[in-house]
């Protein structure tokens, strides 16, 4: 059983866990009290908002609608990390839910998920939600492909730890609205018992040092099995027509963009190149895009001919900016056309928000 925090001591445990917070104008007094109780509290609820590009999702949060009057929430986590505060007391957020995860919750009693949930609001045995928990809403289309940045996901982790923090309670106080309520799906895209585990890594560290796990890259592999002609004397983008994977959805079929900003990426392409004359230079370098014009270059490599085959390593490794594309360019100095035999490009790419 806890108090709920006041809103002075909210906004300071979410700043404390290294929240970004943004305090809705009004939200101090904006609550659903006159409807029922507030507290005492047990727990933290996440949400998904099922809401696209385009939706004034926090001014949603924060007024309600037609159906269901605001707060919808305590706050609404937006898919840039910020922690917009709509509510502070009593919100239209939990509904109705089994009264036996609810002491699942007070007791921290359970496994790696609460017991399963055969109630939702307006059911016979259903206990009130809005009463014992914070709710975060968090933005997303809740079809279970919409992406969660990870500046999101780290941002309601955070959030639920400065709670679960404030009040000296563990990370099993933090449920998803499904587990609550058999009518519910959300939060879809994340398991709630990993979740979990993030909240207790954060809780187990001192407040605001957890900044989340390393990010694991994307792998990205094309190539070009089959010779082309390289003529003389002009700058030439690579073509990679074989996609053998491309986790990042970055390379159209066929085209020569191989990464897309905001991003990190380090690899290599290795080239085969027949017909360059012994002493002759074929030149590579990384070349950026906006859209089909051209916009930077990086530094060259030289690929000296050997007389027969040649072949060459050139490494691949670079921050692209949001809007801009990477591409591989060749140069053939050579006085005749040359044949680029292969090329394979292996990269490892690591997405930013």
């Amino acid at each position: 059983m806890a108090t709920p925090l006041t809103a002075a001591r909210l906004v300071a445990a979410l700043k404390a866990e290294g929240c970004a917070v943004h305090e809705v104008g009004g939200w101090r007094t904006n609550n659903r009290n006159h409807k029922g109780p507030w507290g005492p509290v047990h727990g933290v609820m996440i949400h998904h908002t099922v809401t696209g590009p385009g939706t004034d999702v926090v001014g949603l949060i924060y007024r309600g609608h037609s159906a269901l009057p605001g707060p919808l929430a305590t706050g609404c986590i937006t898919k840039d990390g910020v922690v917009h505060l709509t509510g502070n007391g009593r919100a239209n957020h939990a509904g109705g839910g089994d009264g036996d995860v609810l002491n699942a919750v007070i007791g921290e009693s359970y496994g790696t998920y609460p017991p399963a949930t055969h109630e939702h609001d307006g059911s016979a045995g259903a206990v009130d939600g809005n009463a014992r928990f914070y709710g975060w809403e968090c933005e997303n289309k809740g079809d279970g492909k919409d992406p969660w940045p990870s500046v999101q996901y780290i941002a309601i982790v955070k959030a639920t730890a400065a709670i679960c923090r404030a009040h000296g309670w563990g990370a099993k106080s933090a449920i998803g609205h499904l587990e609550w309520s058999d009518w519910k799906v959300d939060p879809r895209g994340f398991d709630m018992a990993d979740f979990r585990r993030d909240v207790a890594d954060a809780l187990a560290l001192p407040v605001g040092l957890w900044e989340g796990e390393d990010p694991m890259p994307q792998y990205v592999n094309l190539g070009v099995p089959e010779g082309y002609r390289l003529a003389p004397g002009a700058w030439d983008s690579v073509e990679f027509t074989t996609e053998w994977a491309d986790e990042t959805g970055d390379h159209a079929t066929g085209g020569s963009v191989f990464a897309r900003g905001p991003a990190r990426f380090s690899g290599s392409v290795s080239l085969h190149i027949d017909g360059l004359p012994a002493g002759a230079v074929v030149q590579a370098r990384m070349s950026e895009y906006q859209g089909d014009q051209h916009r930077a270059d990086h530094p060259i490599h030289e690929i000296v001919g050997t007389g027969g085959g040649t072949f060459a390593v050139v490494p691949l490794t670079k921050r692209l900016p949001s809007g801009r594309s990477m591409r591989v360019r060749l140069l053939n100095q050579a006085a005749a056309p040359v044949t680029v035999a292969s090329a394979v490009l292996t990269v490892l790419v690591w997405k930013e928000t």
